[in-house]
């Protein structure tokens, strides 16, 4: 049996002072969780009256929280609801939980909370499901094998858009993984450091709808290279793709890690770019579930969201990635030799070319669900016609990215959650505003849209 300890203070147990860690007494522990329920109640209710994030938040401005809570109580038991919430406990809906991942860094906090006990900690059973390609988990989750799953930020976008299929309400609760991709190529091209050197290359991503795909079509174009005539962009599953690299089927990949380290492990391959460099602190990889999955049982979605968020909490420290490193290597996770998930979650590693390279960044962990990733993304699923027409940019962000959940547990987890879901950011130099997203599409000179 794993020792679970406190992600606040690896070296306190749980169990000290109260039953979860984290308070002086279990009479403060009671209070705590009280106060969180009937918050947690008063939320739902607020969610269930405005479904639209801008439209909740506009009418709390306007009023405010107190005066809302109040008019609520004159046509809607409030008190009631509390009490029936405390008497429950908020039960879980589901204790047993399956959660598909593919076996890459990206999914380290949903990986890694099995073995460290955050989601034990939650009162949840969950197996952790490896799963050998981003089509198959999308299905599986889709068919209700898997209650909730590790996908690329894309994919609930495209999932809940109905690109290539019917739609089906889809959610991003938390980002897992910000950064932590980088191009590879064969050794035997050491020598082809600029991309105009690349025409002809066959290089790999692991989804149509990923940020890989996106960023390399990006980095490709913005050095003059189509990425439709000039070079042969394929799919291949992540696991796949240093076999791949190694047999000489393609040139180079854009891939998460560990694929990339193990290449340079193995000897077939070198690290051209982080794409930190490209875009730092891009989203790669999403804890998603279904909106059916999100209202139909909300106490098991809070509790496995929360797991989640403190298991990514406890991540974004560089302390704890050695420990990390070992707790998701094994065969039934990573399979991936110690050394080199080290070397990506600690950023001290070797570059392929004979150096090595020291960027802390080079993965990071941070949950938040900004609007403007989404929007940023639509303008890349149009700009290189996997989607077509107009497009709400906005309300589709607000409906699959759940920032309001995160903000409320990242509060809990330790984190200081941004005071707005809406930034600016740069790639390549090229500043993006969400709030303008069609002028940015229109000022590619490269774009198939």
């Amino acid at each position: 049996m794993p020792i679970f300890r406190n992600p606040f203070d690896p070296e306190q147990p749980l169990h000290r002072g109260c039953s979860c860690g984290r308070h002086g007494s279990q009479v403060e522990h009671d209070s705590a969780l009280e106060a969180a329920q009937h918050r947690a109640v008063e939320s739902a209710v607020m969610r269930a009256i405005f479904p639209d994030d801008r439209e909740r938040r506009h009418f709390l401005r306007a009023v405010g929280a107190g005066t809302a809570l109040a008019a609520i109580s004159t046509f809607f038991p409030l008190g009631a609801a509390k009490e029936a919430f405390a008497q429950g406990n908020g039960k879980l809906e589901k204790q047993k939980l399956k959660v598909g991942f593919i076996p890459i860094t990206c999914a380290t906090p949903i990986i890694m909370a099995a073995p460290m006990g955050f989601y034990a900690k939650q009162g949840l059973d969950v197996e952790v499901v490896k799963t050998a390609g981003w089509a198959v988990i999308r299905d599986k989750a889709l068919n209700k094998e898997y209650d909730a799953a590790h996908m690329l930020t894309p994919m609930p976008l495209a999932i809940s858009m109905g690109v290539g299929a019917s739609p089906v309400p889809w959610t991003v609760p938390a980002i897992e993984n910000i950064n932590g991709q980088a191009i590879t190529l064969a050794m035997k091209h050491k020598d082809k450091r600029d991309p105009k050197q690349w025409k002809g290359f066959r290089l790999a991503v692991p989804f149509d709808y990923s940020m890989h795909n996106y960023l390399l079509r990006y980095y490709l174009a913005e050095h003059g290279l189509d990425p439709d005539t000039d070079v042969q962009i394929r799919a291949v599953p992540p696991p796949e793709m240093v076999a791949n690299l190694r047999a000489d089927n393609i040139d180079g990949f854009l891939a998460p890690d560990p694929m990339n380290q193990r290449a340079v492990y193995d000897g077939v391959g070198f690290i051209h770019i982080l794409t930190k460099e490209i875009w730092n602190q891009h989203p790669c990889c999403a804890f998603t579930a279904s909106k059916e999955f999100v209202t139909s049982m909300p106490n098991t979605y809070q509790a496995l969201l929360k797991a989640i968020i403190e298991a990514t909490a406890y991540a974004s420290k560089d302390e704890h990635r050695k420990e990390i490193a070992a707790a998701i290597a094994p065969a039934n996770y990573l399979n991936q030799p110690v050394t080199v998930i080290e070397q990506v979650l600690t950023g001290t590693f070797a570059d392929g070319l004979g150096g090595v390279r020291k960027d802390p960044d080079r993965i990071d962990f941070d949950p938040f669900p900004y609007d403007s990733f989404a929007i940023w993304i639509l303008t890349q699923m149009k700009r290189w016609g996997q989607v077509k027409g107009d497009i709400d940019y906005a309300k589709i962000a607000r409906e699959v990215y759940l920032a309001t959940d995160a903000t409320r547990l990242m509060k809990e987890a330790g984190f200081t959650p941004p005071a707005s879901g809406t930034k600016k950011f740069s790639v390549m130099g090229k500043e993006f505003n969400p709030a303008q997203p069609e002028a940015y599409l229109k000022s590619f000179s490269i774009k198939r849209s």
